[in-house]
């Protein structure tokens, strides 16, 4: 009985030797972790990048939820997912701060810096694109308040006494702000807005003004590939107002600034602290946005192509978000998937 007691312990002993000793073994015991994965490609393109971050640099498995703003952002709270990387804010303010205040999520800074909205014409326009054979036909629109100045560039083909301005869809909440910012600027005598049936269409009017080098000027935001393929200017605007950001004050300046942040679960604090700490370091720029965007559109990438991208083209960048130990491994997983 001793000698069978003896030689049991020693089987145990070694199974807990192997279990310890094995990477691979500790790798597969680790939490999953899930990404809220909403419907649109740059939050979609981030949390791929995270994710191959988190699984060749720290060894856990990844996952990615999709769903829409509020149903998300209810699973971040009840755990059901572990992070989200981009969480516009602006848009969701009410349910944003309830969530906070729950002690179910923490917010770990932004993904990158305050994403703008607002009026943009072509470049060219204004600096002209020799390269192009295009001569600048309004070197001084800088400004909203210089539009009346130049508004027969923009003649409306359907009523010629007026510039057309292109703004976004029917039942977008900017579409009814940018009719009364035409009024509140006192463009009515001379644009009338053109709303365009889609983001689609809108984009369509963009580009074929764009690549036939014809003025335009509309509504339109960023990060998006359009931005990051097509040079526009985003016309100044009185500095935002509290007082004048309302129907009663005619949202006669500015858009707020749209912070555009990441946060995860309380539980991955306790779970997975080092991928904690990686995110609250991850940070971009408009531009990188801009740009991995135009390489989907121009390669027709799908977000796992376009995380790819980005890793292999900002190493510089995403290495100072993890210690050299992790950016090593991360770098050998690149190398394997060429």
């Amino acid at each position: 009985m001793f000698k069978k007691t003896i030689g049991l312990m020693m089987v145990l002993l070694l199974a807990l030797l192997v279990a310890g000793c094995g990477g691979e073994t500790a790798g597969e015991q680790k939490e999953t972790i899930i990404f809220g994965d909403y419907s649109w490609d740059s939050s979609q393109v981030h949390n791929r990048v995270a994710g191959f971050i988190i699984e060749h640099g720290y060894g856990y498995p990844v996952d990615y939820l999709f769903g829409e703003t509020i149903p998300l952002l209810q699973g971040l709270q009840k755990n059901n997912l572990q992070v989200s990387m981009e969480i516009w804010v602006l848009n969701i303010q009410e349910a944003y701060q309830a969530a906070l205040e729950s002690g179910q999520i923490v917010e770990l800074g932004k993904n990158f810096e305050d994403a703008p909205q607002g009026w943009y014409v072509p470049t060219y326009m204004i600096t002209g694109n020799p390269e192009r054979g295009i001569a600048p036909i309004a070197p001084d629109l800088r400004s909203v308040t210089d539009l009346p100045k130049y508004w027969e560039l923009f003649k409306d083909p359907e009523n010629p006494h007026q510039g057309r301005f292109y703004n976004s869809p029917p039942g977008w909440i900017c579409t009814a702000i940018n009719e009364q910012k035409i009024a509140s600027y006192g463009l009515d005598e001379f644009f009338a807005p053109f709303a365009t049936g889609s983001d689609a269409a809108l984009i369509s009017s963009m580009v074929a003004a764009y690549e036939q080098g014809k003025p335009w000027v509309g509504y339109y935001w960023e990060p998006t590939w359009v931005m990051g393929k097509l040079d526009f200017t985003m016309l100044a605007e009185p500095a935002y107002d509290d007082a004048l950001w309302s129907d009663a004050g005619g949202y006669g300046c500015a858009y707020p600034d749209c912070p555009v942040l990441k946060a995860v679960n309380v539980s991955l604090q306790e779970s997975a602290p080092e991928v904690v700490e990686f995110i609250a370091h991850y940070q971009t720029t408009l531009e990188q946005n801009n740009a991995v965007l135009a390489f989907m559109e121009s390669n027709q990438a799908d977000v796992a192509a376009a995380a790819l991208y980005f890793l292999n083209q900002y190493p510089d960048v995403w290495q100072q978000w993890v210690p050299a130990d992790v950016a090593a491994r991360v770098s050998q997983a690149l190398n394997e998937v060429h």
